[in-house]
Parts: structure tokens; C-alpha cells; sequence
């Protein structure tokens, strides 16, 4: 065993000892460190400065109480979380989730995760991650917004335009933000440099809603186009419909892809003439309903419960943009047996590792998500540009910037697979390009 590899291993075996009930966090982190060895191997002084084991443990991990009182009087507690991983880029940056799955343990496997993306998209961000346990389906405007208030009067003293700027994440859009802005500002004065994803008339970002969805796109086609393929006539199931699966889907269909499936939690809608985005957006994000919906609105659609990745149908391109670790080893079984070339990730972490590895078994291109799904960060730290510039740029500055950073991205990424020669794993490539930025930061950083 290489010094390197028996470092790794050192690594991982704190982390389990430490927080042996962070499945999440682990995997996260393992599948990182596990693609390290060459960049190790080359450079004894990581090794020499216990570099991984300051890497992998946040700089700070906030928890608090969120009490807040719904329509009906009654008084409830949620938690809420906040952990600022890494800063040795720039400040912390970082979505906020609001969903009953939220644990320390999902906000660290984030946390860690937007450390490498974050680097990724060549900006100067740090990496965290946030969120708390409150579930906002089903609630009103006006105890969203009470839960919002109460969750900023602590969040406040931890972040700001130069510390933390913190987004939107799953059940966190413009509405919450918007209440959370507002929350901040009333404790703090208006400094709009604090959150982005916010509304248009205070600060917020054109393309700010359509990055990641739009971002993943780029990315993919950048893939097909460096692998001598093109987006044009493949069919296409993605997962989620939420507003990283809505624009995805527009973008792919703009690419002349026809996108065959959509889902939420509850079920999937396949249509095999092509998802209609605007059907869609209609749905989730004006009437807030469920996706079984379109089937009753679209005559060529089908509505089946279930997961869509259970779904067997012939199709090139897997887009899981839903939730982590949705599909798993037999989910991507099934995908390599129907003929799929290419996965690209709009979630975070949707792939367990056994589903990666099937992948690479079945000789599928596989862009993670720290790479395809970073749309959503640039634009935000584009909209931090803007903020700082007290200026607004138009949409399609902002999204050629967008396009630019994905290019990059996946470049960076081939470019670190052909320096170690990893053989076309993108992932790898991914992993190397984010960690070597972050690493010689922190080094010329000193023992911070």
C-alpha cells in the first residue's frame, strides 16, 4: 500500500470512529478521497500537513431552535442547521434546504460537496451548506413566512456579504428568500450582498432560476461534443420537477433532445412525444401541485407511482435531478440494460456508489454532480458580482457567463483525467481539479 493510499485510509477510519452514524457524510467524503491517491502521490507535502483531515472537517457547525406558530395557533420547534465547511477560496456559499429529511449529517454531505463545486466554477466562494427540518408543502404563505422570520433571527448573527451568503436549496425558491431578505434586512439594514436567488426589484440575478437546470445542460453537451456526439434526437429521462428538472428539460428540448419522463415524490409522468416544460412549470411552481397532474392535462402522458429509474424503456441520456442517492446498483443496472451512454448529475449525490461503479462497469460516461450540477452556484456568485457592482446585467450576459463556467468546468475535469491519466472518469477529473485549487489555497494559507 502506497503512502498516499495508507493516508487515505488513516483518513477515513477518524471520520468513522468520529461520526460513525454519518452515512451521508461519508459517502460524500470517501468517494472524494478515494479519487486523491495520484494527486497525493505527487504531492508528499499534503500528506506531510495532514491536509485531508483539515479538508473533511467543517471550520464551523452551527445548530439552533427555529420556534414558530401556525394558522391554527399551535407552537412548533424545528431545528436548523448551518455548517461553513471551507473559506480558504473565499467566503462561505451555500444553499439552504428546508425538508423533514434535513440532519446535520445531509447539511455536512452538502457542506463538503459545494467545497469542490464551488472551486469548480473558478469564482472565489467557499463551501457550506444549510437548512433546517421544517417541511413548507402544505403550509401557508404566512407560516412559511413565520418560520422564515424565526430561522433568520438566529441565522443572521452567522452570515453576511463577506462571511456567508446563503441561497435556495430543495423548498427554498423565491418566496422563501424573499422572507428570509426581509428578515435580515429589519436586524442588519439592506445589504442585498447577504442572500442570493432573491426577486428581481431587490438584487436577485436574471437567469438566477434557470442556472442549474440550464448549467447541466452545458455541461452535458459540452461531454457529448468532446466524446463526438451531439444532443440532437436522443431521448432523455430525468428525475425531479422541481426547478432544476423544469429547466433542464426546456434547455434539452432547445438542444433537440426529447426529454420522456418528469417526477416528484410521489410518482413519474412519461410521454414518449416529449415533457412539456411549460405544462410543468405550471404545475409546480404556480399551482404548486403534484406532477400526476400533467397526465391529466397531457393525452399522449402516462402517470405511474413509483420511481422513475424502475421505469424500463430505451433511452440515451439519464439526468437524475431530483434528490441524493435516488437511484441505486440495481436502478443502474436498469439504465445501462436500456441502452443508456451517458449519466450527468443534476442533484446532489443521486448516484450510492454501487450505481457509480455500475456505470463505469457498463462503459457509461458519468458526470457528477459536483461538475453538472454547478450552474446554480456561478449564477449565484454571479449575482454577489452584481450586488457588489450595484449593477444588473441582462439575461444573456448572465447566461453566457453560465455557459462559459460549465465549459470550463468539464475542460478542467478532462484535463486533470488525461494529467493522471484516469481513463475518460470525469468524476475523478472532477474531484482532482476542485481539490487541487482548494488544496494549494489552504497550504499557502498556513495552519488555519
Amino acid at each position: 500500500m502506497s503512502n498516499a493510499k495508507s493516508y487515505i485510509e488513516s483518513v477515513k477510519d477518524t471520520i468513522q470512529r468520529r461520526d460513525p452514524n454519518q452515512t451521508e457524510f461519508q459517502e460524500a467524503v470517501f468517494t472524494v478521497l478515494d479519487t486523491l491517491e495520484p494527486v497525493l502521490d505527487a504531492h508528499p507535502e499534503y500528506v506531510k500537513a495532514n491536509l485531508l483531515a483539515r479538508l473533511v472537517e467543517p471550520e464551523r457547525a452551527i445548530q439552533f431552535r427555529v420556534p414558530w406558530q401556525s394558522d391554527d395557533g399551535q407552537f412548533h420547534v424545528n431545528r436548523g442547521f448551518r455548517v461553513q465547511f471551507n473559506s480558504a477560496i473565499g467566503p462561505y456559499k451555500g444553499g439552504l434546504r428546508l425538508h423533514p429529511s434535513v440532519n446535520l449529517d445531509v447539511v455536512k454531505f452538502l457542506g463538503f460537496e459545494q467545497i469542490l463545486k464551488n472551486s469548480l466554477t473558478g469564482l472565489p466562494i467557499g463551501g457550506a451548506k444549510g437548512g433546517s427540518d421544517f417541511d413548507p408543502k402544505g403550509k401557508s404563505d404566512s407560516e412559511v413566512m413565520r418560520f422564515c422570520q424565526s430561522f433568520m433571527t438566529e441565522l443572521q448573527r452567522h452570515i453576511g456579504p463577506d462571511l456567508d451568503v446563503p441561497a435556495g436549496d430543495i423548498g427554498v425558491g423565491g418566496r422563501e428568500i424573499g422572507f428570509l431578505f426581509g428578515a435580515y434586512k429589519r436586524l442588519n439594514g439592506y445589504q442585498n450582498g447577504v442572500l442570493t436567488g432573491k426577486g428581481l426589484t431587490f438584487g436577485g440575478s436574471l437567469a438566477r432560476t434557470e442556472a442549474t437546470g440550464f448549467g447541466l445542460l452545458y455541461y452535458t453537451h459540452a461531454m457529448l461534443k468532446a466524446l463526438g456526439d451531439t444532443l440532437t434526437n436522443k431521448k432523455i429521462k430525468i428525475s425531479g420537477a422541481g426547478n432544476v428538472a423544469t429547466y433542464a428539460i426546456q434547455k434539452a428540448t432547445e438542444y433537440g433532445a426529447t426529454v420522456i419522463t418528469c417526477s416528484d415524490f410521489d410518482g413519474y409522468v412519461y410521454d414518449p412525444n416529449g415533457i412539456d416544460y411549460q405544462v410543468v412549470k405550471q404545475i409546480k411552481e404556480v399551482e404548486r401541485g403534484r406532477i400526476k397532474e400533467y397526465a391529466q392535462r397531457v393525452e399522449t402522458a402516462e402517470y405511474h407511482e413509483g420511481s422513475v429509474w424502475d421505469f424500463d424503456t430505451n433511452y440515451d441520456i439519464a439526468l437524475p435531478c431530483a434528490t441524493q442517492n435516488e437511484i441505486s446498483k440495481d436502478q443502474a443496472e436498469l439504465i445501462a440494460k436500456d441502452g443508456v451512454k451517458y449519466v450527468c448529475e443534476g442533484a446532489n449525490m443521486p448516484s450510492v456508489p454501487d450505481a457509480i461503479a455500475t456505470y463505469r462497469d457498463n462503459h457509461i460516461y458519468y458526470g457528477p454532480a459536483k461538475a453538472a450540477n454547478a450552474g446554480g452556484v456561478a449564477v449565484s456568485a454571479l449575482e454577489m458580482s452584481q450586488n457588489s457592482e450595484r449593477l444588473s446585467w441582462s439575461f444573456e450576459t448572465v447566461d453566457n457567463r453560465l455557459h462559459d463556467i460549465m465549459d470550463s468546468i468539464f475542460e478542467m475535469s478532462e484535463a486533470a483525467d488525461k494529467k493522471y491519466d484516469l481513463k475518460q472518469d470525469y468524476q475523478a477529473g472532477a474531484n482532482i481539479a476542485g481539490f487541487e485549487k482548494v488544496a494549494e489555497a489552504m497550504m499557502a494559507q498556513g495552519l488555519v
